[in-house]
């Protein structure tokens, strides 16, 4: 069954009458075309009694052909009215949709407000975001394999970035290394904007890469990811840089420790939650547990960032074919930080990871 085909199924069961993707990411699930719009209007509508059709601005109209997509395709120049524009295509359907569901989670107030001044009579009723994220939670064959793949680059690049890592160089100029070098292998876009963060700048673990240079003997964290076939890679690996002392040894083990044990531990049946826990009590006993202060992991997919969270209060039970991050962290603000990631898919007995770089301590030479 297609995924369509469960978006149908779904809004005649709950007699909706029309369904409103509107994230440009979910669209290229369902059609295979990707493109993000920025300000222009990309949509799927679908019918739970009719076929599908993209609306998509007219210079991407080809495109979404070329992908592969067998329904209709509408255009719009940049001086139309989109919405208006929709409601003609809809209406010469024979559809005046009222029960509408939307993507509560990336519809836009002004452009709920655009589909009420075309459809007064418009419910909001419905929620798609759960029924999409439970559609893409459990892999295919072929989605696993392309992840593999990306996972195989993101290897590349953490090497990349290694053999980059100088005192003559800022972190900055790390992260351009890296990319180069993907782009040079043909790889043009990462998951993400590239991290490369030494010392304390490390202890930020949503921080970003300084102009400053590269100190020796401290660690250095590196996070990073590829694009691939639509497909997306999420590593993180910290390497010392020279000589460290052993309070920045100890913080590492404990974080490796903690990584290994997750990965260890999953494998179908146990819940989200209790990874997390797994991870976390880890680092609890060795008195890091104030540092560790994020979720364990995400779903990892078309999007860098997918369902579902590993973290306390997530009861989903771990099944095969579900893709996420395993990326503990301690950061201790004004000293270091570590982060340890494998991004892994669920097998029929435990977890199989995407990325293989070593997770020993890596020591790069001072130059």
């Amino acid at each position: 069954m297609s995924h369509i085909t469960t978006v149908q199924n779904w809004l005649a069961q709950n007699n909706y009458d029309i369904a409103y993707v509107s994230d440009w990411k979910n669209v290229e699930y369902f059609s295979g075309f990707s493109s993000d719009p920025i300000e222009r209007v990309l949509a799927l509508f679908i019918f739970p009694d009719k076929d599908p059709f993209i609306f998509a601005p007219a210079l991407e109209v080809g495109s979404v052909k070329k992908a592969g997509w067998k329904y209709p395709v509408y255009g719009y120049l940049d001086h139309e009215d989109p919405f208006a524009l929709i409601k003609g295509h809809i209406e010469d359907l024979g559809k005046n949709p009222k029960k509408w569901a939307i993507e509560k989670s990336n519809l836009t107030v002004a452009r709920y407000e655009a589909i009420k001044t075309q459809f007064n009579e418009a419910e909001f009723v419905g929620d798609l975001s759960p029924l999409i994220e439970r559609e893409k939670l459990i892999k295919t064959p072929d989605e696993i394999k392309k992840l593999h793949v990306a996972g195989d680059w993101a290897d590349k690049a953490f090497e990349a970035g290694f053999a980059a890592l100088s005192t003559k160089r800022t972190e900055q100029q790390v992260v351009a290394e890296i990319e180069y070098a993907m782009m040079k292998a043909g790889i043009m876009h990462m998951s993400f904007d590239t991290i490369v963060q030494s010392g304390a700048n490390a202890a930020d673990p949503h921080g970003a890469p300084l102009k400053d240079l590269i100190k020796p003997n401290e660690l250095c964290l590196f996070d990073l990811g590829v694009v691939s076939e639509g497909y997306m890679s999420d590593a993180s690996r910290t390497v010392a840089f020279g000589k460290i002392d052993d309070r920045s040894k100890e913080i590492y083990d404990v974080c490796l420790e903690a990584q290994l044990a997750a990965q260890d531990a999953a494998k179908p049946g146990i819940t989200a939650a209790e990874l997390d826990k797994v991870a976390r009590d880890v680092i609890d006993k060795a008195g890091y547990g104030q540092y560790f202060i994020h979720r364990l992991g995400h779903g990892i997919g078309q999007s860098d960032h997918e369902f579902p969270s590993i973290m306390e209060g997530n009861d989903l039970v771990l099944e095969p074919g579900m893709c996420f991050s395993i990326e503990p962290g301690i950061y201790v603000p004004g000293f270091s930080g570590v982060r340890i990631e494998d991004c892994v898919h669920i097998t029929d007995t435990g977890c199989d990871p995407f990325t293989h770089t070593s997770k020993e301590l890596r020591v790069i030479e001072l130059d």
